[in-house]
């Protein structure tokens, strides 16, 4: 419930401002998708990449938040939802301190990815990671579906829990068709051009990453 006593203490910097000084908009990858899909790797990857290239960019992990910010929460769907909206709510302040934000979160369900995308509007950007569940199970690093499947574990997305498949996706990250790396250059790629500023010309500040060939 909001608090009649407390007000929003505004100052004298604006979001264009913060952009102009790191050379970049703020812009909040959402990646989604079951887990062992390979949300994880690519923004551990992709983290790695952009910082390489003089950018301004910080990774929010589901597991991570976990441990601190979000370690009073469990696994139901009221709390699932609240675990979104303070993620997003995280990303809403990264982006308007001019940071590019890549989240990764299986937020199972189409509220609430809809729920993230409107408190952090613009510079919302979803992003799919595709594997199905057979493919994730096989991959799992934790053994987490097996544990799952054994009633060890409820409430799992893919197996005790649904997930709802993203419609309309910014980008879909095929990781049964391509590579990590693959996945990564893509990606990079689509984030260099969003986040880019214009010049007074009207031309971007971004040139074409150029990946070396393995």
């Amino acid at each position: 419930m909001k608090n009649d006593n407390i007000s929003f203490h505004g100052g004298k910097v604006s979001r264009s401002e913060r952009y102009s000084v790191l050379g970049q908009k703020g812009i909040a990858v959402w990646m989604t998708g079951l887990s062992a899909s390979g949300k994880s790797t690519i923004a551990v990857e992709t983290e790695k990449v952009l910082v390489s290239m003089g950018k301004a960019v910080y990774r929010l992990d589901g597991d991570n938040l976990r441990h601190g910010l979000n370690s009073d929460l469990g696994f139901s769907e009221e709390d699932r939802f609240e675990n979104i909206r303070r993620a997003a709510e995280v990303c809403s302040l990264f982006v308007d301190a001019g940071l590019i934000v890549l989240a990764s979160f299986i937020s199972p369900l189409a509220s609430m990815r809809k729920l993230a995308r409107e408190k952090i509007g613009d510079g919302f950007i979803e992003v799919y990671v595709k594997a199905d569940p057979e493919t994730c199970e096989k991959r799992d690093p934790k053994g987490l579906y097996k544990k799952a499947r054994a009633g060890e574990i409820t409430d799992f997305t893919g197996v005790t829990a649904p997930y709802e498949v993203p419609l309309s996706p910014d980008l879909v990250l095929d990781t049964e068709k391509y590579s990590i790396d693959q996945c990564v250059r893509i990606l990079v790629d689509k984030i260099l051009q969003l986040s880019a500023l214009r010049q007074r010309n009207g031309l971007y500040r971004y040139e074409r990453h150029k990946f070396r060939q393995e």
